[in-house]
């Protein structure tokens, strides 16, 4: 059954994100180029056949660190920066040298999480990649760590390959480790973990599974890969994981190869507008409904209405992503919010109609419409810590 799941995925992909581990593409001595040209080898030759690919590329601080000679590594920011500027032009020079022998172009894009969460940004972004795609340019995107702080991180590399996976409009994400795949255990300390082939849902079991199992040498690890397959399933992209040190690696997962493990995309998926919203931005404060508005949310997949609205936490303007939290403190949904703080502690608890009244305007009958809203599902729906209330005078 596994293996027909698997024809049946792979026989609708024309284009695939393929992201590399640091632990893929180098080694101790710093980028490993005979693995690199394995690997564009492969996707050299499913190109020639039509299918589309973009490269997220880890290894460019490693490669940097290497080459800058830093024995005990790049430990602070300003070091992990210039060992980033170093390694980045290494990395693409590799890349650029393997597909040269294919007469194949690359092209770089360095991003930061600003670039994804701005959308006019964020549709640039698109359109570029479409763009490089078009003129037959296999793009090698990397986190822009040469500029980048913990703000405006995207946290990893299998991070940005989800989100990339999902604003380029992909069929598969590939992302290639220096492990076998998803194992029931850490194959590291438990010489009798096993593969699991086939990962059909995300259960709360599977995220436990994940545990953390980075390598040392990137950031990453199965736990972070999950988190990917999460953000990739709602988008409907089935992820696969695999140890990118097998020989054409790439040419068996393509081909259907029961290699690695196989997460299949989620029953009902979300927009790519919704997506956004849900994966780009960072909640600014919370609106706080009653148990009406609560169901009328995420039962009915009603817009928010601010007489649903019972308290407001934290400062925002219009048009800001905040989360919708029930009275026990567990998140529902996360939305664009049609009003700010000030305003939306105006108006809470108030009917529609009165919105004129009491601000003297109505910029929208919803507090969030249904369009602009997220609900999230049962494992994502957790309590977390509470914004602080902002405190508003009487009169």
């Amino acid at each position: 059954m596994n293996a027909t799941v698997r024809k049946e995925v792979l026989s609708c992909v024309r284009r695939v994100v393929l992201k590399l581990g640091s632990s893929v593409v180098t080694s101790k001595k710093g980028l490993d180029r005979g693995i690199i040209q394995s690997i564009v080898d492969d996707i050299c030759e499913f190109k020639a056949q039509g299918k589309e690919f973009i490269v997220v590329s880890s290894g460019a601080v490693a490669a940097g660190v290497k080459r800058l000679g830093l024995k005990g590594g790049a430990r602070t920011i300003p070091q992990k920066q210039a060992a980033a500027s170093v390694g980045q032009s290494r990395l693409m020079a590799a890349y650029e040298e393997a597909f040269d022998r294919h007469g194949v172009k690359v092209g770089q894009m360095l991003l930061t999480k600003d670039d994804l969460t701005h959308r006019r940004r964020y549709l640039n972004a698109r359109n570029t990649l479409t763009t490089l795609l078009s003129l037959g340019v296999v793009p090698i995107v990397n986190e822009n760590d040469t500029v980048v702080v913990d703000e405006i991180k995207f946290g990893d590399n299998d991070n940005l390959s989800a989100l990339v996976a999902t604003l380029a409009d992909t069929n598969l994400l590939l992302t290639l480790t220096d492990i076998e795949g998803f194992m029931d255990c850490d194959p590291r300390t438990n010489p009798e973990a096993c593969l699991i082939s086939l990962v059909e849902d995300l259960t709360p079991e599977i995220k436990n599974l994940a545990g953390d199992t980075s390598s040392g040498v990137g950031r990453g690890g199965m736990a972070s890969k999950m988190e990917a397959a999460a953000k990739v399933r709602l988008s409907g992209i089935p992820m696969i994981i695999a140890c990118g040190k097998i020989p054409h690696i790439v040419k068996k997962a393509m081909e259907a190869d029961l290699c690695g493990t196989l997460i299949m995309p989620a029953k009902e998926t979300i927009s790519a507008r919704k997506h956004w919203i849900r994966y780009n931005l960072e909640p600014e404060g919370e609106l706080i409904v009653d148990q009406g508005a609560a169901a009328a949310i995420t039962r009915a997949g009603k817009s928010l209405l601010p007489i649903g609205v019972i308290e407001v936490r934290g400062e925002f303007e219009h048009g800001a992503s905040v989360h919708v939290v029930d009275t026990i403190g567990q998140k529902l949904a996360v939305g664009l919010v049609n009003y700010s703080s000030d305003e939306m502690h105006k108006i809470l608890g108030r009917q529609t109609a009165e919105i004129d009244w009491i601000l003297g305007y109505r910029r929208n009958d919803e507090a969030i419409h249904a369009d602009n809203l997220v609900v999230l599902n049962q494992s994502e729906a957790i309590s977390g810590k509470p914004f602080l209330s902002k405190k508003i005078p009487n009169g």
